[in-house]
């Protein structure tokens, strides 16, 4: 039961990542002002100059696009939305990890792919590089509690095996 319900707090703790950057897309505009204030009382203009130059333009641009095309930020509230489904999606894991094994695996593979597009459409879409590897993070961190979880559901499979093939008492 222990392994269990481990398991289940690290698929939790995947799917509220995953509630928590859906419900972030909503407010880029605000949330980008923010930001941009934040670096400011920082001062992260002397400190990564590049940085800042690139929260600013970002900010800028989402301002703009905001207030004279709000129509495209449909797109960034269907992002939010994928953000969610998948997270419904992982409660079937955290229902029954063992069964559902093949879950955390697509979850993994995504966490692959959020670096391949990062470096791929990335450099296209000029992106800087250390946004790339904020981006990329994204991935990184998600895979660490996927894999924890894989390891846990091995365990878990390991001990229904041997349940089933205990003697009776």
């Amino acid at each position: 039961m222990q392994v269990l319900r481990s398991t289940r707090r690290w698929i939790a703790l995947f799917i509220l990542g995953l509630v928590l950057s859906g419900v972030t897309a909503f407010p880029l505009v605000h949330e980008t002002s923010w930001l941009v204030r934040a670096a400011q009382a920082v001062s992260l203009d002397r400190h990564l100059p590049a940085l800042n130059a690139w929260l600013v333009r970002v900010e800028t641009a989402l301002a703009d696009t905001s207030s004279r095309y709000p129509f495209l930020a449909y797109g960034t509230d269907w992002l939010a939305f994928g953000h969610l489904v998948i997270a419904v999606a992982f409660v079937g894991p955290w229902r029954d990890p063992v069964r559902n094994r093949w879950m955390i695996d697509v979850g993994l593979i995504a966490c692959a792919g959020v670096i391949v597009l990062a470096f791929t459409a990335g450099p296209v879409r000029g992106i800087p590089i250390y946004w790339r590897l904020i981006d990329s993070s994204f991935g990184l961190f998600g895979a660490i509690p996927l894999a924890i979880v894989r390891r846990k559901i091995d365990s878990l499979n390991a001990l229904e095996a041997l349940q089933q093939t205990a003697p009776a008492a």
